[in-house]
């Protein structure tokens, strides 16, 4: 290798080329998959709980003498609310508050589409449901685009702990939300500027009060029960077992409500047909691999959920329309399953990495007990 290889195979991170994003000055926030899983979940809680509501209610109006406040109008008013918080306060700490407030008013918003792709303004429009499924998978697949698919750069880090420090020279810091800043220093490593974040992130004030975040304290609830439930020998096997039997259920109430009449293409229940097959597939695929090797097994496991989530209870909202909620549930619930064993599974080998590179290291003391020649 040359000298100039050799200088470039030892660059630093930080002289690393860059995309065009942080060129521009558009670093991803680290914790941005939780603001965006926070702001999914509202929206999708917000269309159930307002169909509900509007059924238990007999679909009551708002106003009179010819006029209809319709909900879409105060899913709008609190989607501007989002954006005025969100431009208005600097920091990390107002953005759970923008995304369950945006995530409620989308959620009021797209309750109405079918209002709006029906000439007549048919409210009980029967696609509805699927076009809303679809809307919130394409929402899914950006956030995963932008956020799962290319690991941060470290700069992207130290912006994210810098994000922090705003925060904390304005109020000051828990010894939480100062140890979280703190690691994401350590996480971008040896970049220009980590010194003067860290010097900042010292610097500030000791405060126990913070806004509470709800986005993450059910986060954590969450993460902590699907890793207890992934700790047990019987987990794969469970998540088998509810996926096939998920998939069955779903097979058989699609293809019993078009035998007995639903208005639906043939195509909706081929593709309803295939993709429950591939799921199953997938699924097999990961019970084969799980008892020699469990990450790959798990990571076949995540395929077939997601196959069940993204294809397949697309399909299944044409069929039954709301109906098919609580297969959606389900794959939910293992989604969750899977991504707490894949985490855990992340995080022991990062704890591994360290260990396994100091023992690759030549031990001095056995160089100087063989001696020179």
């Amino acid at each position: 290798m040359t000298q100039d290889g050799a200088a470039a195979g030892r660059r630093a991170p930080e002289d690393r080329p860059r995309n065009p994003l942080l060129r521009w000055g558009l670093p991803r926030d680290p914790a941005a998959t939780s603001h965006l899983a926070g702001f999914v979940v509202a929206s999708v809680a917000t269309v159930l709980l307002t169909r509900g509501y509007l059924a238990v209610m007999d679909y009551p109006q708002i106003g009179g003498g010819g006029l209809h406040v319709a909900h879409v109008l105060w899913g709008g008013l609190l989607m501007a609310l989002a954006f005025v918080l969100l431009l208005s306060f600097a920091g990390p700490v107002v953005r759970p508050a923008g995304a369950l407030l945006g995530g409620v008013g989308f959620g009021l918003f797209v309750d109405e589409v079918g209002k709006f792709v029906t000439s007549d303004n048919d409210y009980f429009y029967e696609p509805t449901a699927a076009l809303i499924y679809v809307v919130t998978v394409a929402l899914v697949l950006l956030g995963e685009a932008l956020h799962g698919r290319t690991p941060h750069h470290p700069v992207e880090y130290l912006a994210g702990a810098a994000d922090h420090a705003v925060a904390g020279l304005a109020g000051g810091f828990t010894t939480r939300t100062r140890a979280e800043a703190h690691a994401l220093v350590d996480r971008a490593g040896p970049v220009p500027g980590e010194a003067e974040v860290r010097a900042l992130l010292d610097v500030a004030e000791t405060d126990s009060s913070e806004l509470p975040n709800p986005i993450e304290a059910v986060g954590r609830a969450v993460v902590g029960l699907m890793r207890r439930v992934v700790s047990t020998s019987w987990a794969p096997w469970l998540t088998v077992g509810v996926l096939l039997l998920s998939t069955v259920g779903t097979v058989g109430r699609g293809v019993l409500a078009w035998v007995q009449g639903a208005q639906v293409p043939a195509w909706i229940i081929a593709g309803l047909l295939v993709s429950a097959a591939i799921g199953t597939g997938f699924a097999a695929l990961g019970l084969w691999w799980v008892r020699g090797d469990r990450a790959r097994g798990y990571r076949w496991f995540r395929r077939a959920v997601l196959v069940n989530l993204l294809v397949t209870q697309v399909f299944l909202f044409r069929v039954e329309q709301w109906s098919a909620t609580t297969g959606l549930v389900v794959d939910l619930l293992l989604l969750g399953l899977v991504a707490a064993e894949l985490n855990q599974m992340s995080e022991a080998g990062r704890l591994r990495e360290p260990l396994r590179r100091r023992g690759s290291r030549p031990s001095t003391d056995a160089t100087d007990a063989q001696g020179t020649p």
